[in-house]
């Protein structure tokens, strides 16, 4: 587990661009176990690939025609318990963090894993986002 205060910056990144961050294994399921709408879900993480590539690119996904109704975000390694019932929404997928998820009327939709961030720029996650906010938005 990281200090709180140590990844704070990384958290707000997300949260101060509208992301709702979630804490609580209980917040996840209230976020998460809707059946109706669109829901982007981001679990940042501390390593390099989330700070340039995961978060910017989740970012710029939102500047598109069709966004999800509701973006949320979990923090691995901080939130243990809130990611692991994030995870938990994410089968048959194994852990991976950063990754972000599209879910819609409660069922998942489209995942991007870690090894689909690492190495990739920001836009090109942005424009991999954005194709499926086309598709399920």
């Amino acid at each position: 587990m990281y200090p709180a205060h140590l990844v704070a910056p990384m958290s707000k990144d997300l949260t101060d661009f509208g992301f709702e961050g979630l804490t609580t294994p209980e917040e996840v399921n209230t976020a998460l176990d809707v059946k109706e709408g669109t829901a982007l879900l981001v679990v940042n993480s501390v390593c390099g690939c989330a700070a340039a590539m995961a978060r910017p690119g989740a970012k710029l996904s939102l500047q598109n025609g069709k966004t999800p109704t509701k973006v949320y975000t979990v923090f691995a390694g901080v939130d243990k318990e809130a990611t692991e019932r994030a995870r938990e929404f994410l089968l048959p997928y194994p852990p991976s963090s950063p990754s972000i998820a599209l879910f819609k009327d409660g069922k998942l939709v489209h995942f991007i894993e870690r090894h689909h961030i690492e190495g990739r720029p920001a836009e090109a996650i942005a424009d991999n986002l954005k194709q499926a906010f086309d598709h399920y938005c």
